[in-house]
Parts: structure tokens; C-alpha cells; sequence
């Protein structure tokens, strides 16, 4: 009897501790649950929505605001084709800068070798005519490269001796001629005086005086030149007998660079380019000699001193088109003026425009050909910038540049048409007949031509 009192008290604390639970339960569940008045997730949800619709809504004359498009639809077709066009030609303006950069490092190299390639063009001629007589290829190549060198070397030592032989004489001629024209200027109703004149002399004599040093440096440089000079002769004469002897071999090694899927359309390029600077070449040297000739027999005949000097000077400066001209006829001109008087400049003034003329209108499109046509736009342009960029270097290798260059561009624009046309499907239906060519009946399409008739620069 005494255990249970203590029995009976733990009971009723077990049910005390069990109706606490039993009502936090029931408190949980009432919370959580709809049917028992509690305010579940979506009431919640309810209620913030209620609370939202109570902010006042903007009123009616505010304006619609679109949602924000897409930037690259916002942006216009012309100026993301401009975009596009943009970028690609920077890309080609630095790849064109860096290599003029490097052509500018080794500008003696570059032109020795131009000035190779031309002097090649001219004489490859004769030494696959020499080998088609029987020579080898190594006797041809080293009689053709030693009488050409030996002719310019002729023609060069020639003009030397005559400015030496006649510097005396052209130094009291034109002393007299300058006494002359004083005088005529002094008669003519330009109104010139004396005090003028020397006043002109003595500015010019000031000049000179002040300017001693630059003339010096000038001198200094002109010898650098020289030294240059020589050593791009040197560089072009050994390319030159290498380009004769062996250039198909060097040809088909440049071949190797380039990809194999652009190689066909080059192979065919380069042979056609060469015909073109060949015949360029050879057209240029025949124009020139006759300009030199006419023009050289006019001086002479009108007494004008160093009249051999003056044809080879225009011989020389013909190969700079139409700049040239200008400059070596200008020189003939002054010349006469200072030497003969002002009569016979005019008479050789009218000479000089009399064959240029001839040679503008007659001599170059018979000589030259279609083939080698550059417009007169395209030639002026190509000599300034190769003026500017190299000198008269620039200025002579600038016109059979550009030249080549509208042969090898359409030459490639034709086969890469012809490249399409073989690769497109053939048509078919009633269109077939229509897009056979005539006379076919059934036979295939001749092949086009692929290029490669002659081997470059040895044709031989």
C-alpha cells in the first residue's frame, strides 16, 4: 500500500506531459490547415497579392514604355554590313602596312630583284632562241646575260665620254646662253630690268652660299647613293643569271607554297603574268629607243650640244610613263634654251610633243597590245605612289606591277567561274537543251584551259 500513492502520481504526470503534446499538435495543425480556420500558402499568397493590388496604378496619360528589343536587331542592316566590311579591311590595312614595312627594311633587295625580273623578261627571249639552235642551257644563259651586260655597259661608258668631251664647250655655251637670255628678257615687253635680273643672280648666289652645308651633306649622300647603286647592279645582275638558267626550277619551287586547293588557279596565273611583263617589257624598250632616236636626231640636227647624253636620258626616262616624257623633254628643251637660244628651244620643244605624240597615239597600243593596257588614271596614280614610296624605282617597276596585277586578277576571276560552272549540278529537263553548247550532241564539254603552256620565267 505504501508504492502506490507514488505509482499513481507518476501516472498523472505521464497524462499531464501527454495533453501538453496533444495540444501543440492540434495548435500546428490548426495553423497549417484551411478547414480548420488556418491561413495556408495560398491565403498567404492571397493576401500579399492583396496588399500588391493596393498600389495605385499609374495613371492614363503616362506614356507605354516597350520592352527594350534585342541590341543586334536594334542595330540597321547597312551599318552592320558596314561593321563587318570594317573590320575585315583593317585587317587587310595592317597586313598591307607591315608589309610595306618590311619591303621599306630591304627596299635595295626588292628592287634589285624587280630590276631582274625585267631585265629577264628582256632576254629570256633570245635564250630559248638560242637553245632551240642547239646551244645548252648554261652556254645560251652566259652569252645572252654577258652581251647584255656588255651593251648597257657600252651604252653607259658612251655617255660618260661624251659629258666629259663636251663639258667645256657646254660650260661657254652656256655661259653665252645665259648672257642671251638676259638680254632678250631685257628686250622683251615684259618689262624686265637690269636690276631685276641681278637681283635674281644675287638671291640665287645667297641661297648657294647660305646653303653650303646641305649642299655638302647632298654630296655626302649622293656618294652613299652611288655605293647603293652598285650594290643593287650587283644584286640584279646575279639574279638575273640565276632567273635565266634556272627559272622554271625556281617557278615550280614557288608553286610549293602555296595551298594545294589555290595552286591550279596560280599555275595558270603565272605563266600568263609573264607574258604580260614580257610583252610590256619589250614594247616599253622598243617605244623608248624610238623616242630616243627621233628625238636624239632632231637635237642633233638643231645643233643643240650633247645631243648622244640627251637621247640616252630620254631612252632611260621613257621606261617612267608619262612622267618621263615630260622630264626628259623638259631637259632637251631647257638645254637648247641656254645654249642655242630661245628659237631653237621652241624648235625642239615642238619636236619632243611632235614624237611623244606619235608615240601616245601609234606606237604603244600598236606595240603594246590590248594585253598590257593600263587606263591613263591607273598609270598616274601607280607612278606617284611608287614615287612616294620608293623613288624612281617605285616609279619604274609601278606600271608593269599594276599591269600584271590586272592579269593575274582576271585570269583568277575567270577560272574560279569556271571552277563553279564545273562543280554546280548539271541541269536537267527541258533546260538541259538549252544550256548544252551547239554541236555537242552527247560529247562532253571541252576542258578548259589550266595554264602552264610555258614554264616562268625560263620558257625554254
Amino acid at each position: 500500500m505504501s508504492k502506490l500513492p507514488g505509482w499513481l502520481g507518476q501516472l498523472g504526470a505521464e497524462l499531464s506531459r501527454l495533453s501538453e503534446r496533444l495540444d501543440e499538435r492540434r495548435a500546428e495543425s490548426e495553423d497549417g490547415d484551411p478547414l480548420l480556420g488556418g491561413a495556408g500558402p495560398a491565403e498567404a499568397g492571397k493576401e500579399e497579392a492583396a496588399h500588391v493590388d493596393q498600389v495605385p496604378a499609374p495613371p492614363t496619360y503616362a506614356p507605354t514604355v516597350a520592352a527594350r528589343p534585342d541590341p543586334v536587331a536594334a542595330i540597321p542592316w547597312g551599318m552592320r554590313v558596314a561593321a563587318e566590311a570594317g573590320w575585315r579591311l583593317l585587317v587587310l590595312a595592317g597586313t598591307l602596312w607591315v608589309l610595306m614595312r618590311v619591303i621599306s627594311a630591304v627596299q635595295l633587295v626588292v628592287l634589285a630583284f624587280v630590276a631582274a625580273l625585267l631585265v629577264t623578261a628582256l632576254l629570256q627571249p633570245t635564250v630559248a632562241r638560242l637553245r632551240r639552235h642547239g646551244l645548252p642551257r648554261g652556254l645560251a644563259t652566259a652569252v645572252t646575260a654577258i652581251s647584255g651586260f656588255v651593251i648597257m655597259g657600252l651604252v653607259g661608258w658612251f655617255v660618260v665620254w661624251q659629258v666629259m668631251d663636251n663639258i667645256d664647250t657646254l660650260s661657254d655655251k652656256v655661259t653665252k646662253g645665259i648672257d642671251d637670255l638676259k638680254n632678250w628678257l631685257l628686250a622683251s615687253p615684259f618689262h624686265v630690268t637690269d636690276k631685276q635680273i641681278n637681283d635674281i643672280a644675287k638671291n640665287l648666289s645667297d641661297t648657294v652660299g647660305t646653303n653650303t652645308e646641305a649642299i655638302t651633306s647632298a654630296g655626302l649622300q649622293g656618294v652613299t647613293v652611288v655605293v647603293e647603286f652598285m650594290t643593287g647592279a650587283l644584286l640584279a645582275m646575279f639574279s638575273t643569271l640565276f632567273l635565266l638558267y634556272d627559272g622554271a626550277r625556281i617557278w615550280q619551287w614557288v608553286l610549293k607554297l602555296v595551298p594545294a586547293q589555290a595552286r591550279p588557279g596560280v599555275a595558270g596565273a603565272g605563266p600568263r603574268a609573264w607574258r604580260t611583263l614580257t610583252a610590256y617589257v619589250r614594247g616599253t624598250v622598243i617605244v623608248a629607243l624610238i623616242d630616243a632616236i627621233f628625238i636624239g636626231l632632231g637635237i642633233y640636227f638643231l645643233n643643240v650640244p650633247m645631243a648622244v647624253p640627251l637621247a640616252v636620258f630620254i631612252f632611260l626616262f621613257a621606261f617612267i610613263p608619262l612622267v618621263g616624257a615630260v622630264v626628259s623633254g623638259a631637259l632637251a628643251v631647257v638645254v637648247a634654251l641656254v645654249t642655242e637660244g630661245v628659237f631653237t628651244a621652241l624648235m625642239v620643244l615642238a619636236v619632243v610633243l611632235a614624237v611623244q605624240q606619235i608615240e601616245g597615239h601609234v606606237l604603244q597600243p600598236f606595240i603594246l597590245g590590248r594585253a598590257v593596257r593600263v587606263h591613263p588614271l591607273a598609270v598616274v596614280l601607280s607612278v606617284a605612289a611608287g614615287g612616294m614610296i620608293a623613288g624612281i624605282g617605285g616609279a619604274v617597276v609601278a606600271v608593269p606591277l599594276v599591269a600584271v596585277t590586272n592579269t593575274v586578277v582576271g585570269y583568277l576571276r575567270s577560272y574560279g567561274q569556271e571552277e563553279s560552272r564545273r562543280h554546280s549540278p548539271p541541269p536537267h529537263g527541258s533546260t538541259a537543251l538549252d544550256a548544252a553548247p551547239a554541236g555537242a550532241s552527247g560529247a562532253p564539254p571541252e576542258k578548259p584551259e589550266q595554264g602552264g603552256e610555258e614554264p616562268s620565267p625560263d620558257a625554254s
